[in-house]
C-alpha cells in the first residue's frame, strides 16, 4: 500500500523537475542574458526562493488548482497520477525543444480532461477568471514594458550611463539585478508550486479526511512544498540551460536596467494574481512578452519578429497544453475502461 500511495508524489517530483527546467528562463534569463550571473549559481537560488514563495504566498493558488476545475473529491491516487503525469510529459516535450512553457496552462488543461470525461468540469471560474487572466496578463506586461522602455528607459539611458558605470564597478547593480531575479523565483513559488502540490494535496486530504484550511491541511501543504521545492533546483540544473539559451540569449540582449525591469514587471503581476484571487497564471508568457517589448524598443519591430525562436515559442505554447489535455483525457478513458477509476 505504501508503494502505491507514494506514486503520485514521485510523479509530482517529476513534474517539479520539469517546472524547474522551464521556470529557469522567466526567473533568471534576464540576468543571465545581461551576463550578470553564472549559470551554475542559478539552480540553488531558484529552489530556495521557490520554496519561500510557496510557503508565504502560495496557499490561494493551491486551493484553486486543487478544486476549482476538477473538484477535489474526484482526485484519488489514479487521477492525481494522470493529471501530474500528463503535465510532466507535456513540459518535458517543451523543455526538449528549448522552449519555456506555461506550467499553469498545461495543469489547468490536464485537469479539464478528466473533469470533462466525468462531467464535473467547474466552468464558471475557468471561463470567467482563469482563462481571461491568461490573455490579460501578457498584454499588460507587454504594454507596461514597451511604454516604460519607449518613453523612460531609452531617453534616459545615455544620461544614466555614468551612474551605471559607477554602480557596475561597485557591483551594486549586479546584486540588484540578481535580487530581482530571485524576486521572480519567489513569485514562481507563489503561483506555480500549486501545479505539482495541489493534486497530491487533494488526494492526501481525501484519503486522510482532512478538512481544507485546518491545521492538518496546512501541515500537509508544508510537507509537500518542502519535498517539492528542491526538485525545482534539480530541474534547473538538468534542463534550465536549454531554455536559458533560447530566452536569455536567443531573443535579445539587455543591459542591467532592462534585465531588472523585466523581472520586476512579471513578478509583480504574478504575485498580484496569486495573492488577490489565487489564479494560476503564465509567468513564462508574461516574461517573454516583456522581453519582446523591450527588444522592440531597442532593436526595432522587424528585427524582433523575424527572430526564429519566437515562432517556435508561440507554436509550443499552443501545442503543449493541448498535449496535456489530450493525454489526461486518454488516460482517464483508459483506466476507466480497465476498471481502475
Amino acid at each position: 500500500m505504501i508503494s502505491i500511495h507514494i506514486i503520485p508524489l514521485l510523479v509530482a517530483m517529476f513534474l517539479a523537475i520539469n517546472m524547474g527546467g522551464s521556470g529557469t528562463a522567466p526567473s533568471f534569463s534576464a540576468a543571465y542574458g545581461a551576463n550578470l550571473i553564472r549559470r551554475d549559481l542559478i539552480p540553488g537560488l531558484l529552489g530556495l526562493f521557490v520554496f519561500a514563495g510557496a510557503i508565504i504566498a502560495g496557499q490561494k493558488v493551491i486551493l484553486t488548482v486543487g478544486g476549482d476545475v476538477l473538484p477535489a473529491e474526484n482526485v484519488g491516487i489514479v487521477m492525481s497520477v494522470i493529471v501530474l503525469g500528463s503535465v510532466g510529459l507535456s513540459l518535458f516535450f517543451a523543455n526538449m525543444l528549448r522552449v519555456p512553457q506555461s506550467t499553469s496552462q498545461s495543469t489547468i488543461f490536464a485537469l479539464s480532461g478528466p473533469a470533462l470525461y466525468l462531467g464535473v468540469l467547474q466552468t464558471h471560474r475557468l471561463f470567467f477568471e482563469i482563462i481571461p487572466t491568461w490573455f490579460i496578463t501578457p498584454v499588460l506586461a507587454f504594454v507596461i514594458a514597451y511604454t516604460f522602455g519607449r518613453f523612460v528607459y531609452m531617453p534616459m539611458r545615455g544620461k544614466l550611463r555614468p551612474l551605471l558605470d559607477f554602480l557596475r564597478r561597485q557591483r551594486a547593480l549586479q546584486w540588484f539585478v540578481i535580487g530581482t531575479s530571485c524576486y521572480v523565483a519567489f513569485a514562481i513559488g507563489s503561483n506555480n508550486m500549486a501545479n505539482a502540490a495541489a493534486p497530491v494535496l487533494a488526494m492526501a486530504s481525501n484519503m486522510l479526511d482532512v478538512e481544507v484550511g485546518s491545521s492538518n491541511f496546512m501541515l500537509l501543504m508544508l510537507i509537500l512544498v518542502f519535498m517539492l521545492a528542491p526538485m525545482f533546483g534539480i530541474g534547473s540544473s538538468l534542463m534550465g540551460h536549454r531554455v536559458l539559451q533560447t530566452t536569455g540569449k536567443g531573443i535579445s540582449r539587455f543591459g542591467p536596467l532592462g534585465a531588472s525591469y523585466i523581472s520586476v514587471i512579471t513578478a509583480s503581476i504574478l504575485l498580484v494574481s496569486s495573492l488577490w484571487r489565487g489564479i494560476p497564471t503564465s509567468l513564462v508568457q508574461m516574461n517573454t512578452a516583456a522581453i519582446i517589448a523591450l527588444g522592440m524598443v531597442k532593436s526595432g519591430h522587424v528585427h524582433i519578429w523575424q527572430n526564429a525562436p519566437l515562432k517556435r515559442i508561440f507554436s509550443v505554447w499552443i501545442i503543449s497544453p493541448l498535449i496535456a489535455m489530450t493525454l489526461s483525457l486518454f488516460f482517464t478513458w483508459l483506466v476507466d475502461a480497465l476498471g481502475f477509476l
